[in-house]
């Protein structure tokens, strides 16, 4: 049977959201509690940027240090020789190429430089690029393949298989789908063009964890693997896109005719962490009512509710808290508090790395760390929490790398 992957695009597609950004550090935590959780990919840079470059290099090198474990590190580019080009110079071996699809976007967004066949002939060539030069993976992304026509997308898609593409992205690209509309349009491009199905969906309309899921649906029943594009906290462009644990909890929880395999091996138990990170690294709260990780998730107040939740906690909730780490997180410090950042001290910088477990072998050593510390707070411009302090200690080198950034 078919299975269900997941690609996590926090690190492209939601920081491109208006308002909110990440430092080239947060990023690389990302990308760690992702491979901590199990996720299969992370679509973690635009590597033909050059205010990527080195944070692309760090975070390479790191996943060659075994620090990212099985995580696919995949840029994203435009179906361009000239972006192929430069990502692959920078070292990136997994790709996804994009190029829009509509006809909207054909005649008012490309304003008669590019027709249908013009489209067609450009994404080919950046495929049979990025093959002939040792790129290991490519997806080739349909922006606005919702408002496509679906005769034109088999021929898209059929065309991007030949060129060499190893997935078709479908993306809605304006959160225009419905669930029904989405998994009957899925199955027939799955059956049409052969090879697996990503479904990127954006939540203009409040739609984008349905819509994943049941294009994840229509992917299987068309005989291919699907792929759900994700992003931390439902956080991306405009109004946000389909949320990394909604989907997975949809997925192991909800009512299905048959059950749908995740390949991916999710340690659930990340889930908290994993969010609430994010959401201090972008300073955006996440939402009381947030599935999983809201402060009312798990909250009963109704007496019905209360009694009911009392006597068996499967009559008000159908998974426990426990299984997403909610029980791990400890409170903020109180009382007595020594931190280390921007402008501490070797004592109190020493202090702190003492109670995470992290004793250096020299006062050079030190002194080395600790300047890369003032440095990363600087970089953030926020507290540094304890993984962070962890990662600059455990991989100095790459968290240089990642944190120069030269105009």
């Amino acid at each position: 049977m078919s299975k269900i992957y997941f690609i996590d695009v926090t690190n492209r597609d939601t920081v491109q959201a208006s308002r909110i950004n990440l430092s080239k550090l947060q990023k690389t935590m990302v990308n760690l509690y992702l491979c901590e959780m199990g996720i299969h990919q992370s679509e973690f840079a635009f590597p033909f940027a050059e205010n990527e470059r080195n944070y692309v290099k760090g975070n390479l090198e790191l996943q060659a240090k075994g620090a990212m474990k099985s995580l696919v590190l995949e840029g994203w580019c435009r179906a361009i020789v000239g972006d192929v080009e430069a990502s692959i110079a920078a070292g990136v071996k997994d790709l996804n190429l994009s190029i829009s699809t509509s006809d909207q976007m054909i005649v008012h967004k490309f304003k008669g430089r590019l027709d249908r066949d013009a489209i067609i002939h450009e994404m080919m060539a950046a495929v049979r690029y990025a093959k002939q030069n040792g790129t290991r993976t490519i997806g080739v992304n349909a922006e606005d393949a919702s408002r496509t026509d679906m005769q034109y997308l088999i021929e898209f898609g059929l065309a991007a298989k030949e060129a060499g593409t190893d997935r078709l992205r479908y993306c809605d690209t304006l959160g225009f789908e419905t669930p029904h509309a989405i998994r009957e349009r899925i199955r027939t491009l799955a059956e049409g063009v052969k090879i697996p199905i990503e479904l990127h969906c954006h939540n203009d309309l409040g739609m984008a964890v349905a819509n994943s899921v049941a294009g994840a649906q229509g992917a299987i029943e068309g005989g291919v693997d699907a792929y759900i594009n994700t992003s931390i906290n439902g956080l991306g462009e405009r109004a946000g896109q389909a949320d990394l644990l909604s989907c997975i909890l949809a997925l192991k929880f909800a009512r299905w005719e048959t059950a749908y395999e995740i390949a991916d091996d999710i340690d659930l138990s990340m889930s908290s962490k994993l969010a609430n990170y994010v959401s201090y690294a972008f300073g955006v709260p996440i939402p009381i009512n947030q599935p999983g990780v809201g402060a009312n998730a798990f909250a009963h107040e109704a007496g019905i509710h209360a009694d009911g939740a009392l006597k068996d906690h499967r009559n008000y909730e159908l998974y426990d808290h426990e299984l997403l780490g909610l029980d791990l997180e400890a409170p903020p410090p109180r009382g007595r508090v020594i931190t280390t950042g921007e402008f501490g001290g070797l004592a109190g910088f020493e202090y702190v790395y003492g109670q995470i477990g992290v004793i250096f072998d020299c006062d050079k050593q030190a002194s080395e760390v600790l300047n890369l510390v003032r440095y990363a707070s600087a970089h953030n411009q926020l507290p540094l929490t304890e993984d962070e302090l962890y990662l600059i200690a455990s991989y100095p080198e790459q968290v240089r790398t990642i944190m120069t950034i030269t105009p």
